[in-house]
Parts: structure tokens; sequence; C-alpha cells
């Protein structure tokens, strides 16, 4: 009588192993500066929050972690690099520049710390989505030239995606500005992800579907 039984529990077990195993999310990691950080932002505002939201309601099953630190350079991104960027990402969005135009450093300092950045990531096996910046127009049309040159130049050198300017439809725009005039509020937050979501959505599924 109790045979019957046995045998539908063991192959409910054997089904049970036999089924997939479900694929652990796609793991992305903003690394960047205040922007990619979400200063001045309530909790669940920021670009990672909304980008991984949005994301998601694409049906695309990701997890993207912060790791903008605001204030950061080219130079102390790369000195926080390797233990920032986890073994098994599986997407870096490399977000930084803009601190180092705003003091006017050297875009030759600021071009060698990101290539320095590809080519450790490059090395560990990671893939890059470059998020690009522009210099300010009061700092001059050479160094103007000389900045804007740099990520297009690197995303050729190591064939990355390069999505060109991180706050488009931002910039001078009250709207989407908190008071500083500077870093973007929720509003704009929503704006840039909206923009940038069909390149993200493209890298994701060429590197490996996240869906």
């Amino acid at each position: 009588m109790v045979i019957k039984p046995m045998r539908m529990a063991l192959a409910a077990i054997f089904l049970a192993f036999a089924a997939p195993a479900k694929a652990d999310p796609y793991q992305i990691v903003g690394f960047g500066d205040s922007l990619m950080a979400g200063y001045g932002l309530q909790n669940g505002e920021s670009f990672t929050d909304k980008l991984q939201a949005a994301l998601k309601a694409k049906g695309h099953d990701v997890v993207i972690s912060n790791a903008g630190v605001s204030g950061d350079t080219s130079s102390g991104g790369l000195s926080r690099l390797d233990w920032s960027i986890p073994d098994g990402t599986n997407l870096v969005i490399l977000e930084l520049g803009a601190n180092d135009m705003l003091r006017g450093i050297d875009p030759a300092l600021t071009e060698k710390n990101l290539d320095t950045m590809l080519a450790n990531l490059k090395k560990r096996g990671i893939p890059v989505m470059l998020a690009g910046m522009r210099a300010a127009p009061n700092l001059g049309p050479d160094y103007q030239a000389k900045f804007d040159a740099i990520y297009p130049r690197l995303a050729e050198k190591y064939g990355v995606t390069l999505y060109p300017f991180f706050v488009d439809g931002i910039v001078a725009d009250k709207t989407y500005l908190l008071e500083d005039g500077m870093h973007p509020n929720a509003a704009g937050i929503d704006r840039m992800v909206e923009r940038i979501l069909p390149t993200v959505e493209k890298v994701i599924v060429s590197n490996g579907k996240a869906s």
C-alpha cells in the first residue's frame, strides 16, 4: 500500500535535481563619482537604484551595486578599483572624470588613469561601458578639445561601448538639478536613466542576456 506514494516521492526528488538551476542575477557595478553615488538624493533615488528598477521593469534579472564616491577623481578611482569591483562582475559602468575637469586637471593624466582602469578590467575579463563627460566651455577651447577627446579615443582603443555624455539632457536645466546647479535631482536621474537605458540594455544582452 505504501509503494506507490514512495515511488511518487522519489520521482519528485529526481525531478527536483533534474530541473535547471536558476541563473544568478546579472551583476553590474556603477563605478564613479557623486553623479553615480547619488549626491543630495534620498534612498532609492540614485542612478544605480533607478537604473536597476528600469531594467527589472524591462524583464532583466539584474543587481546593480553603487560604487560611486562623491568628489572622486580618476586618480581616486584608480586607487580603489580593485577592491571596488568584485570578481564575477558582469559589467562595469565606468563614470569618472567630471571632477578632474572641474579642477582643471591635465586631461593627459585623466586619460592615463582611465586607460589603466580599462586595461585592468580587461585583464580581469570584466566588460565595461564607458560613460563619457564633456568639459565646461569656460575652461577654454584647448582644454575642451583635449578633454572631450578622451572618451571616444579610449572606447575605440578597448572596444567598449561609449555613452558619450553621462548627464545628457539635464545640463543647465534647473528643472533637473539640485540647488547647486550641478548635480541631478530625482527628476534629473529619471531623465538620465531614460536616455541611457537603451544603450545599457544593448550591452547586457550582447554580453550575456540578463533576463
